[in-house]
């Protein structure tokens, strides 16, 4: 009864099937979870399975088949998608409220009787970012959602959203991954069994550094973090640090991904102190090094979770990591500055 190509999750995948076949899904549920992981594959399990031949979301028949394609359709049968847009990378209200998705708008689609067998799947991915608008546009339809459809929204920033949109749904959670499971995908996709330690440690039980370029680049962040916290100048070592222009990903989200490999750091730097395990044991040497230098970590954890929770769609990238790493330099009894 579940896609066999997708790893973990089982007993959160089982909850929902059996919900959704006792008719006690929620109308509205969020999943929420560390950013790749598998959440929008879990969401789309449930309305493959209802076109699927088999019923089972076998992944070979023609009723899932749209399911695996690359992009994914916005819409199917049974499945509206609705996914941050353009180089801000927001959902704009545009998409909920006009035709730029389907005719009428997505609560027009939403109210449409379903196809026999099925409900009417709303998947809102990264619906953190909503802005205020198309949010505030979704709020009563996501209190009382028509009979059999469902909303589904998937993010891994929870606290980003409008409060009022996180009241009105049941909020169901997914943890990291088992080490076995995430490279047993990296394996099939190519990854050699040489690169295993490095590459399970800095995936940290999600899949979002299958792609080379992508784990190259996150290799070259944690380094410049352990160079700057070590004492090498921002200038000299920020350099894979800082947005790429050319990315599909939003500035904000590039941003978001540099500083929770420095949460990490400093997580581990907590913990090797503590006489723990790292999680990046393949870079213990340079936390070592930052773990034995009078070094506080309150103040960059704070200064992190500051600049985390106020985030501009388009911050000003290079000044807000520079005073991260300015909070990363202060030894005891010199200035501090927060950002």
């Amino acid at each position: 009864m579940f896609d066999p190509n997708l790893q973990g999750h089982l007993p959160v995948r089982q909850r929902l099937l059996e919900r959704v076949q006792a008719e006690r899904l929620s109308g509205s549920v969020v999943l929420v979870g560390p950013n790749g992981i598998g959440k929008r594959r879990v969401a789309l399990e449930l309305a493959q399975r209802e076109l699927c031949f088999r019923r089972t979301a076998c992944g070979d028949c023609a009723g899932c088949k749209p399911f695996k394609t690359d992009p994914l359709p916005q819409e199917l049968p049974n499945l509206l998608r609705i996914a941050p847009e353009g180089k801000a990378g927001v959902i704009k209200i545009g998409a909920i409220r006009e035709d730029d998705l389907v005719e009428g708008g997505v609560i027009r689609w939403a109210h449409q009787a379903s196809m026999p067998g099925t409900h009417r799947w709303i998947l809102v991915e990264d619906a953190h970012r909503l802005n205020g608008s198309s949010a505030n546009m979704l709020l009563k339809i996501l209190e009382e959602p028509p009979p059999s459809t469902h909303f589904l929204l998937v993010t891994h920033r929870p606290e980003a959203m409008l409060q009022t949109i996180r009241s009105r749904c049941e909020r169901i959670s997914l943890q990291a991954l088992e080490p076995a499971d995430v490279w047993k995908i990296a394996a099939s996709a190519g990854w050699a069994a040489s690169d295993r330690e490095s590459w399970v440690a800095l995936a940290g039980g999600t899949l979002r550094y299958l792609d080379p370029a992508a784990f190259a680049l996150a290799v070259a962040q944690v380094d410049a973090w352990l160079a700057i916290a070590a004492g090498e100048s921002f200038a000299a070592a920020a350099g894979p640090l800082l947005p790429d222009k050319n990315s599909p990903l939003a500035q904000s989200e590039q941003v978001t991904q540099v500083l929770e490999l420095l949460q990490r750091i400093l997580a581990d730097t907590a913990r090797l102190r503590e006489g723990h395990t790292l999680g990046l044991a393949p870079w213990r040497a340079g936390i070592e090094t930052l773990a034995r230098s009078p070094f506080e970590l309150k103040g960059p954890v704070e200064a992190i979770h500051h600049a985390l929770r106020h985030l501009t769609r388009n911050p000003f990238a290079e000044s807000l990591l520079r005073e991260i790493a300015m909070a990363l330099k202060v030894r005891p009894g010199s200035p501090s500055k927060k950002p």
